[in-house]
């Protein structure tokens, strides 16, 4: 029936507008006390045997909605409604910002992907920490709040930037990520590079520490699937070092050639991040060298063409804790996260792990050991 929806309504409209539509629809239903009710039963059935602790927090299952549906924390419940054991919300940036001019969402439909040179376009950490604290919650659900730097912010000047949003935020956020790796915002990249990353990391960590003294706040890294290996290698590496948390892998792309790409090439050569399907591939080979690297001593989200079950349960194989999914809801409509819950429990049953945790990494373990 989505399909059908899709074909005859949000395919023919602007997909920036269709978000829009969706997003209303989304948060009106979960206004209303009956009606969210019915659709949380019908959406968000539980799996026992899904329950996921990470990052030392409990949640119902292991998918989560990643950053860039709910960019200013308006849906939250609503997204929770519909059955993501987690939302990440954001990327807020220090000050708000109306992000790049549009057009800058495009889908890429053949491919079941997307390609977004939105430019972090929120209403600033003040507001959406605003937003948070009078949020009164429906769903309990675990929040994430990714944060990025504010365009008009120097490279040089970019820690203080994200310590601002630490400050505001931090007390609102079950775990926080710091967002060094879209490719909408000039020179934000290059803070993945170690030299950078260490004080921009350790700063954030400890604005984290001195805002929120009753207990401690994950902190997580989002990293691109264009990096080098030996960047990955070096991320990790100081992840590690740094005792982080997690690291979320991965963002959006900006490559294009060789991923078999069918799409309009007038849409294909369109600039800014590539989501979905086309970045499966080497978001998957990127979780595996993380987990071949850190094992057990980061938790690893796994993100970046998560289209089903089968795909989230590739991700727990190889190395992560949580997955998250974005663009294939463009295209799998409010079924998907049900869909990819009872696939993962179908999964799980028949195979030869007792738990869900215990098959996190199982084959990238068996990989180095054969």
């Amino acid at each position: 029936m989505y399909k059908f929806f899709f074909n005859l309504v949000f395919k023919r409209m602007d997909p920036e507008a269709a978000h829009h539509l969706a997003f209303r629809w989304i948060r009106l239903a979960a206004r209303v006390p009956v009606l969210r009710t019915f659709v949380a039963a019908a959406l968000a059935p539980r799996y026992e045997e899904l329950r996921t602790e990470a990052l030392g927090l409990r949640m119902h299952g292991p998918f989560g909605l990643a950053a860039g549906f709910d960019k200013n924390a308006a849906a939250i419940d609503g997204m929770s409604m519909l059955g993501f054991d987690h939302v990440e919300i954001g990327t807020v940036t220090a000050q708000a910002q109306p992000g790049n001019p549009r057009k800058r969402l495009f889908r890429l439909v053949p491919d079941r992907a997307l390609i977004n040179r939105m430019g972090f376009n929120n209403d600033g950490s003040a507001a959406v920490a605003a937003r948070l604290a009078a949020r009164r919650e429906v769903f309990r659900t675990v929040v994430g709040v990714n944060i990025g730097k504010t365009k008009v912010v120097p490279e040089e000047e970019a820690v203080g930037d994200y310590v601002t949003s630490t400050e505001r935020l931090a007390a609102h956020a079950d775990y926080l990520v710091v967002n060094v790796s879209s490719p909408n915002t000039p020179g934000l990249r290059n803070l993945q590079a170690t030299e950078a990353l260490r004080p921009l990391l350790g700063a954030v960590r400890e604005a984290a520490d001195r805002t929120v003294t009753g207990r401690r706040v994950p902190l997580l890294v989002k990293i691109a699937p264009d990096l080098a290996d030996e960047d990955v290698d070096a991320v990790a590496d100081l992840a590690v070092e740094l005792g982080l948390d997690g690291i979320i892998a991965t963002n959006t792309t900006i490559a294009r050639d060789g991923l078999g790409l069918k799409s309009d090439p007038a849409l294909v050569e369109e600039t800014g991040g590539l989501s979905g399907a086309p970045v499966k591939e080497r978001s998957l080979e990127v979780l595996r060298r993380l987990y071949a690297r850190v094992g057990d001593r980061v938790t690893l989200v796994g993100v970046g063409g998560i289209g089903n079950a089968e795909d989230a349960w590739q991700r727990i194989l190889a190395g992560a804790t949580l997955v998250q999914g974005y663009s294939a809801f463009v295209y799998e409509g409010p079924f998907y996260a049900r869909a990819v819950h009872k696939g993962l429990a179908a999964r799980l049953a028949v195979s030869p792990y007792a738990t869900l945790a215990e098959a996190v990494g199982a084959e990238t373990r068996k990989a180095a050991t054969a």
